[in-house]
């Protein structure tokens, strides 16, 4: 995994009695962690200081793996261990990256 990618992780409910797996950004890879930004599907919610949009109209779109169009959630950062992730779904499109 890299910088850009686009995978799915394991995260724990805030009970620790469960984990959920969802999508999420690598801003940054090291030896065992990885820090990465959720991205979440509920578009309402989101706030375009803290956010990115990925509409399912973008031209890159397909490349994320994502199902539908989704919010890179900036406001949620998290450092995990690789071993929390199920595997890589896609890519962040070049374009996004400049923003």
């Amino acid at each position: 995994m890299s910088k850009g990618d686009i995978v799915l992780v394991y995260l724990p409910f805030t009970d620790l009695k469960g984990k959920k797996l969802r999508p999420a950004l690598v801003l940054y890879e090291g030896k065992r962690d990885l820090v990465l930004a959720f991205i979440s599907s509920r578009l309402e919610r989101y706030d375009l200081k803290t956010s990115v949009l990925i509409m399912e109209e973008d031209p890159g779109f397909k490349v994320t793996g994502l199902k539908v169009s989704s919010v890179i959630r900036l406001d949620k950062i998290a450092t995990i261990h690789k071993s929390l992730i199920a595997g890589k779904i896609g890519t962040l499109p070049y374009y996004l990256r400049k923003k």
